[in-house]
């Protein structure tokens, strides 16, 4: 493993903390949410057909830029050092790779040209709050999450017409604004009971019913920075995604792949916003004086920093680490890394709250929206103990009482 960056890399980093700095101030951040996208539209075609973003990381025969998780990684940083709200996870990171991976040619044609330019979002719906054991972040993916046969989740009827859609999904990131929906689904009944995903398209109507007899509802969440909506699906049309012949395709397994890839950038993303956080709760400590002094003199203050910094930089290493071995097709990784990451950005905004005395508890100040990144992100991916719980399990680490060798 080279730790170094390449040029190219540094250079993707230095562009977009420039216009981030420029145009994704705290204040821009509040205004945004607020919009009913609850993202800057104009700040997206700029990251979207200036940068490439949506594309970085699919291939250059689909308008992509034709890099790796790493490069990926490396911009969600930098958002997250901003908290930018923008439909990149559920799009680049969820979206487009279950596309590439299990989607026909005629349908990988017809989408990822569009994704890669910013035209079209999309977004990962599952039934209920099954996201991270959808993903195979925090439980075995092969279980009965979708619907299972039994009521509730989503389920899927093969007609003469092709499929339909019922049930509902909730936390499905930028939900309301996607213009495409990768929907899971339970089909089979219990002779044949297996999860596929199906791909719906337009007419869809954001926060109300569609002609598609799709409704999609903006939910209020705890981090606003991180749009969720709930879709309800009534006798929905839908495409399988991928063709009849590809119907034995490991659908869990493309599921858990492009889960742990999503979780080596949700890590960066979150050493972005912990690195953010602790470095203007620095430069406060230095300007607060108390007793006549600036309050960051103080050695108890000094050890408090800098336990937080080596926590920051322990959780950026395994984050980068993770970046590169799933590009590297290591597997299992992604987990382990998120957890550190949500852990470290946990503890730095909540010490950020503290040290920065009553003005740190204030909506007018920055610091509760770390905080709330960091609770939301753990209430969404987490919690940190079940993602390690899981990647534990995985390895086999306690197997039959003994560490595994």
């Amino acid at each position: 493993m080279d730790a170094t960056f390449t040029a190219e890399q540094e250079e993707i980093r230095r562009t977009l903390r420039e216009l981030l700095l420029k145009r994704c101030g705290p204040e821009e951040v509040r205004t945004a949410v607020q919009t009913a996208d609850g993202y800057d539209p104009a700040l997206w075609e700029t990251l979207a057909q200036q940068l490439g973003l949506p594309g970085l990381a699919l291939p250059e025969a689909y308008g992509g830029v034709g890099c790796s998780v790493t490069e990926l990684a490396l911009t969600s940083e930098e958002l997250g050092r901003s908290l930018a709200p923008s439909p990149l996870l559920a799009t680049a990171v969820l979206g487009a790779p279950l596309l590439l991976a299990l989607g026909s040619e005629d349908q990988r044609a017809a989408l990822l040209p569009r994704i890669s330019s910013g035209e079209l979002t999309a977004a990962l719906a599952v039934p209920g709050a099954s996201l991270t054991t959808a993903l195979g972040l925090t439980g075995d993916n092969r279980g009965d999450w979708a619907g299972g046969g039994r009521a509730g989740g989503v389920q899927a009827r093969q007609t003469d017409g092709g499929w339909r859609l019922y049930g509902q999904a909730d936390q499905v990131l930028d939900g309301h604004s996607a213009g495409l929906l990768l929907v899971a689904a339970h089909t089979g009944g219990f002779a044949r009971s297996r999860t596929l995903l199906f791909l719906v398209r337009g007419p869809l109507v954001r926060d109300g019913s569609g002609s598609a007899g799709v409704t999609r509802v903006r939910l209020t969440s705890l981090d606003e920075t991180r749009s969720q909506a709930r879709i309800q699906l009534r006798d929905v049309e839908a495409e399988l995604l991928g063709d009849d012949e590809s119907a034995d395709v490991d659908v869990a397994g493309v599921l858990a792949g492009v889960g742990d890839s999503a979780a080596a950038v949700l890590a960066a993303e979150a050493v972005g916003a912990a690195d953010r956080v602790l470095e203007r709760t620095v430069e406060y400590v230095k300007q607060r004086e108390q007793f006549g002094r600036a309050i960051g003199s103080f050695q108890a203050v000094k050890h408090r920093l800098a336990d937080l910094y080596v926590q920051v930089q322990a959780a950026r290493s395994a984050a980068y680490y993770a970046a590169w071995a799933t590009g590297a097709g290591e597997e299992r990784v992604g987990g382990l890394a998120l957890a550190q990451a949500l852990e470290a950005l946990r503890i730095t905004s909540s010490e950020a709250v503290q040290l920065h005395g009553g003005i740190g508890f204030t909506w007018e100040h920055e610091a509760h929206l770390y905080f709330k990144r960091a609770a939301g992100d753990e209430l969404l991916f987490g919690p940190v103990h079940r993602l390690r719980e899981h990647a534990a399990d995985a390895a086999r680490l306690f197997g039959g009482g003994e560490v595994a060798v």
